[in-house]
């Protein structure tokens, strides 16, 4: 099937960056938020990132023109005629269970649903809907509009059409897909959390210093950032959540959240979203490893 028309579902930080870059391919993009400041947030965000790619030449076309592609909205009707939905609100399967649920009877029959979940079984998201068929995962990466990899999964029920459909719009976005099945943490977060974990453990153990592990990862493995630093970048309580499905599933040691950072998540020390994580972020512009 041809996509012209494109619904994504929440306006942070992934929706926006999905948005940007559906709009700027020549799709056109309604965005779907709870309410109009999140909407404001959001859209400003694009404006602002947009403004730096015009500034560097990036843009094959002007600003204006792929404003014109955007559209912002707080009804689930205005997704009525989009031939793809990408949902990409709050990690939580109940929360996006219920969107989809209700979004199912509103939009065309032959559009296809995707959740840009980096962890939650995509299988158990398209229970929520009469479409099981045209349900995939579209796994983008932050920052949306510079990363390229999009993991493009495929559950037991996803049709064969749909999927080839999904890898192909991707690849009009000038990102890169990489097809995997819906086995939790598909292949990135599947290698990468227990990788991120031991870094955790190692550091309890004793093994480095915060900032000489980082230093030890990036000049001995060519890695652009250290495992603490990226941890801080990702988020802390997004780590914590991705153990614990992990965890669920395969019961295994490497996918269980070490100690520290189940405390760090409950002083609420998030990482540099919140101005605390392995690195102080008072000045942002030099954060220096805490003391933990």
């Amino acid at each position: 099937m041809d996509i012209t028309k494109v619904g994504v579902l929440g306006c942070g930080l992934m929706g926006s960056g999905i948005a940007q870059v559906t709009a700027t391919a020549g799709f056109d993009v309604t965005v779907l938020e709870v309410e109009q400041k999140f909407l404001d947030k959001g859209f400003a965000g694009i404006e602002k990132s947009l403004a730096k790619f015009a500034e560097k030449g990036a843009l094959k076309e002007t600003l204006q023109v792929i404003r014109t592609r955007l559209h912002g909205t707080t009804k689930m009707h205005d997704l009525a005629d989009c031939d793809l939905i990408i949902e990409a609100v709050i990690e939580n399967a109940d929360e996006k269970k219920k969107m989809y649920a209700a979004l199912d009877g509103i939009v065309k029959k032959n559009a296809i649903f995707a959740s840009n979940t980096s962890s939650i079984s995509i299988t158990e998201l398209l229970t929520s809907t009469k479409r099981p068929e045209r349900f995939i995962g579209l796994h983008f990466f932050n920052p949306v509009p510079l990363m390229k990899l999009v993991e493009v999964v495929r559950t037991i029920a996803t049709a064969g059409d749909v999927y080839d459909t999904a890898y192909e719009f991707t690849k009009k976005l000038d990102k890169v897909p990489v097809r995997t099945s819906d086995k939790t943490g598909f292949i990135v977060n599947r290698l990468l959390v227990p990788y991120l974990l031991d870094a955790i453990r190692a550091y309890e153990e004793g093994v480095g210093s915060i900032d000489d592990i980082d230093n030890a990862m990036k000049l001995g493995c060519g890695y652009p950032m250290g495992p603490f630093t990226l941890l801080d970048f990702v988020g802390l309580d997004t780590t914590y959540y991705i153990t614990h499905v992990m965890y669920d599933e395969f019961r295994e040691r490497r996918f269980a959240s070490p100690p520290l950072l189940k405390r760090m998540v409950m002083a609420g020390w998030y990482g540099r979203k919140s101005g605390k994580g392995f690195y102080d972020y008072s000045d942002p512009a030099n954060p220096k490893p805490n003391r933990l």
